[in-house]
């Protein structure tokens, strides 16, 4: 059969990037969208895009789509439908043909039960597990609690000790039907020092199937992968083929067509490795395994989705170099990698080194609390392990991005982290090594650094002045007080003085001459002391978004006269970040203790448990049940408990 015409049945960067590959392949691109993403890169890319009413869950709407735009074949990305085995039999019984392999191996592996049966079945190691939470102490701890019908780390909990897993359960139970529409969960038995290694599979109808090595993301918080790379530091060749060979037994014996993963739990202490979940879709870090075996992942999917062989066999596979994907989240990685929204004022790329962008934004983008807040993957590919690390590090820090609290800095500093260097990854890494959750300036950099913003401000308003437009900036004809300018940096505030000096230089502080050579609206090229580099700039409202050596330093500028405003109540509990009120815990009256859960709010389909700051009583409830919440905003109010002077209570 021919695919003439593809529908990707998904969003963001995944729908960017098949559209990428299927156009290689002379493939007409489908697009559909909701209301949110109508400004979204993938839409304005597409070669049609249909709006969608019900949304990207909404099966018979995408199939309708399909079928009213032309489209022959649906492609799902991941997420969303992608395992979705009664969207893809509705999909075929449309006469359309589903990119991914059959209904009913999507059905046996969505189900984790069912697919550590299959796996038992082909000879696969499998670890300690229950469906009954009763049963919790024949699985031992620590132990996880997993949604039988999810991934990505959603409806996933660890529970180290009993008292934990009545909550946990229920938490875990809820987001799995929030996220999946099937609340059941189960218990695996926990391996701290272990490595979460996968197995990337390729079938086709013909009876062809192959291994393309293995992928190593164990580097993950809340359970969820940030960084990952092919091949592991911790497997050679016989572990990569003992590995591979257990992936096509399973793969085998269900039958599998397409591209899918196969994911097993390495423990690090004594080299054996567990089956966790077999993914039936194409993964996130797909990249890290097509830039080390040159094979495109999703022209496989489509080709084998067309009824063509593979063409090659397991003899066939090559490997070249090492390739590390990071994963850039709208997060803040110093509150607890918290989602976070807003619009990205700044969003560039720097053009070396060269490394690989699959992103779904762009300057401008909107980051709302609806979807997953990933904004692009970053992949380099070198041919060692530590020139791949330091590409990516560097592509990183050079990417000129502001408005949105990112992840970026925490990226940063894991790749450079010696532990990440010599290969020490196990699952516990940032709980082990805490990578610096942000760019940490010395007071030298920093110092500079507001020097240049400074700089940039006076060309600014010299170059929006509609008075005296041709005299330079602080040109007086009697000496008079430099002028200045005042900021802050996070909490750290600064002050920067400056006079023009005749020769059309700058005087800063007394102390350090300045030469502005160029000034743009997005750009200044100045020289510190005979020091001279060039710096993109964002300027938006009061803040001024540089960017230095190590990535985008954010400058408040500080204004002359402060209006007075309302203050946050004292004992102000607030939201971290927008969501909904899933659940209230107390009621005004309520004593309280420092630690206790006091409100649960669901952002991006994960719960977020709001804790007492202090030991305390309710004084004002702000919220109720399902109320939408905005970041900064008070939830309630606690009077903190009355102490003695010998703090007692």
């Amino acid at each position: 059969m021919s695919i003439t015409t593809l529908l990707v049945a998904n969003r963001g960067e995944i729908a960017r990037r098949v559209f990428r590959t299927a156009r290689t392949m002379g493939i007409r691109c489908i697009a559909v969208y909701v209301d949110s993403d109508s400004d979204a890169p993938f839409v304005a890319e597409a070669d049609e895009a249909v709006r969608l009413v019900g949304g990207y869950l909404d099966n018979a709407e995408i199939i309708e789509a399909a079928l009213t735009s032309g489209a022959d074949a649906i492609h799902p990305g991941y997420g969303f439908l992608a395992e979705n085995a009664g969207f893809a039999t509705a999909i075929e019984a449309a006469g359309l043909t589903w990119v991914g392999p059959s209904p009913t191996v999507i059905a046996t592996m969505g189900d984790k039960l069912e697919a550590k049966s299959a796996a038992a079945t082909a000879g696969v190691p499998i670890l300690p597990s229950s469906d009954d939470p009763s049963t919790a102490e024949g699985v031992g701890f620590p132990l996880l609690v997993k949604a039988a019908a999810g991934g990505g780390g959603k409806g996933m909990h660890l529970v180290e000790e009993a008292g934990q897993l009545a909550e946990a359960v229920a938490s875990a139970e809820r987001e799995a039907a929030g996220a999946f529409g099937d609340s059941r969960v189960f218990l695996e038995r926990w391996l701290p020092r272990s490595r979460h290694v996968e197995i990337q599979i390729l079938g086709d109808s013909h009876g062809n199937l192959v291994h393309l090595g293995e992928r190593e993301c164990s580097i993950q918080r809340r359970h969820q992968k940030i960084i990952e790379e092919s091949p592991s530091p911790a497997v050679g060749d016989e572990l990569r083929a003992a590995m591979g060979a257990s992936a096509l037994s399973l793969a085998g014996g269900i039958g599998y067509c397409s591209a899918g993963t196969v994911e097993f739990l390495l423990d690090d202490d004594t080299g054996d490795f567990f089956f966790l979940e077999v993914n039936t879709r194409l993964q996130v870090e797909h990249p890290v395994t097509e830039e080390v075996t040159g094979i495109d992942l999703v022209r496989e999917q489509i080709r084998v989705a067309a009824g063509e062989p593979l063409g090659y066999s397991q003899a066939d596979i090559s490997f070249s170099g090492h390739s590390i994907e990071a994963r850039l989240y709208a997060e803040d990685p110093g509150a607890g990698f918290l989602p976070a929204t807003g619009t990205l004022v700044a969003f560039e790329p720097a053009s070396t080194p060269e490394v690989r962008w699959d992103s779904g934004v762009e300057a401008g983008s909107h980051v709302g609390v609806e979807f997953d807040p990933m904004l692009a993957k970053v992949v380099s590919h070198g041919p060692t392990r530590t020139e791949a690390a330091g590409r990516l590090a560097l592509a990183l820090e050079r990417l000129h991005i502001g408005g949105v609290t990112t992840n970026r800095d925490f990226l940063v500093s894991t790749l450079r982290h010696p532990g990440y260097l010599s290969g020490d990854t196990t699952t516990d890494f940032i709980n082990r090594h805490s990578p610096t959750p942000d760019l940490a300036l010395t007071d030298a950099e920093l110092t500079r650094a507001a020097i240049t913003a400074a700089m940039w401000l006076q060309g600014r308003n010299r170059s929006e002045a509609t008075v005296l437009s041709g005299i330079p900036s602080g040109w007086r004809n009697a000496r008079l007080p430099a002028q200045e300018v005042a900021f802050n940096h996070g909490d750290t505030p600064i002050e920067v003085s400056y006079r023009s000096q005749r020769d059309g230089s700058f005087r800063v502080n007394d102390a350090t001459d300045v030469q502005v050579h160029r000034w743009s609206p997005d750009e200044i090229d100045l020289e510190i002391d005979r020091r001279r580099s060039t710096s993109r700039v964002t300027g938006t409202g009061n803040k001024v978004m540089l960017q230095v050596s190590r990535g985008t330093a954010v400058f408040d500028v500080v204004p002359r006269f402060v209006l007075p405003g309302a203050e946050e109540p004292t004992g102000g509990l607030t939201a971290p970040m927008p969501g909904v009120v899933l659940e209230l815990r107390v009621a005004v009256g309520d004593a309280v203790t420092t630690g206790q859960t006091l409100v649960v709010l669901e952002a991006m389909k994960m719960e977020h448990h709001m804790k007492a700051p202090f030991d305390g009583h309710v004084a004002e409830m702000l919220i109720s049940d399902g109320q939408q919440v905005e970041s900064g905003a008070v939830l309630l109010v606690i009077d903190p408990l009355e102490t003695d002077l010998d703090g007692t209570p």
